[in-house]
C-alpha cells in the first residue's frame, strides 16, 4: 500500500485538489484577500483554495503537531527590500494567517484535521486515508517505471 510520502508532491497536490474542490468552498472575501502581505494582488488561480487546502494537509500530515503560526512562517516569501534602488536588506515575511486558519477550520469540519491542545493541528484517521488512497491512484496512474515497485 501506497503512502503519501511515495508519490511525487507535485502529482499528489494536483489530485488532492481535484479531490477537495469538491468538499471546501472558498469564502466570500477570498477572491479579494492577499495570499501575504509582500503580495500585491491576490491569487489569479481559479482553485487556489482547494489548492492551498491540499497543500495544507499535506504539510500538516507530515510536519503535525503543526500550529498557524510556523505554517505562516512556510508560506511566506523574502521580500527585496525597498522598491527604490533597492537599498534596504532583505526580509523574510509570513503568509496569510487568516487565509490558513480559515482553510484549517473548514478541514476540521470535514474531519480531516484534528487540534490536539496547544500543540497544534494533527491529521486524523480519514484525513489519512484520503492522503494515502489518492496517493495510490496517484501511483498506479503515473507512468515512471522508478515508481513501479510501490504500485
Amino acid at each position: 500500500m501506497a503512502t503519501l510520502y511515495d508519490a511525487p508532491t507535485d502529482e499528489l497536490l494536483e489530485a488532492l485538489t481535484d479531490e477537495l474542490d469538491g468538499r471546501l468552498d472558498a469564502p466570500a472575501w477570498a477572491e479579494f484577500a492577499k495570499s501575504g502581505h509582500d503580495r500585491e494582488m491576490p491569487p489569479q488561480q481559479d482553485d487556489f483554495w482547494a489548492r492551498r487546502a491540499a497543500s495544507l494537509l499535506r504539510k500538516v500530515a507530515v510536519d503535525g503537531p503543526v500550529g498557524v503560526e510556523r505554517l505562516s512562517t512556510e508560506y511566506g516569501s523574502l521580500t527585496k527590500g525597498s522598491t527604490r534602488y533597492r537599498v534596504s536588506p532583505a526580509e523574510k515575511t509570513d503568509g496569510s494567517k487568516n487565509v490558513i486558519r480559515t482553510i484549517l477550520q473548514q478541514l476540521e469540519d470535514e474531519d480531516l484535521v484534528e487540534t490536539q491542545g496547544v500543540e497544534g493541528r494533527i491529521v486524523t484517521a480519514e484525513g489519512r486515508s484520503l492522503l494515502d488512497d489518492t496517493a495510490g491512484d496517484v501511483l498506479e496512474e503515473l507512468d515512471r517505471p522508478e515508481l513501479e515497485r510501490y504500485v
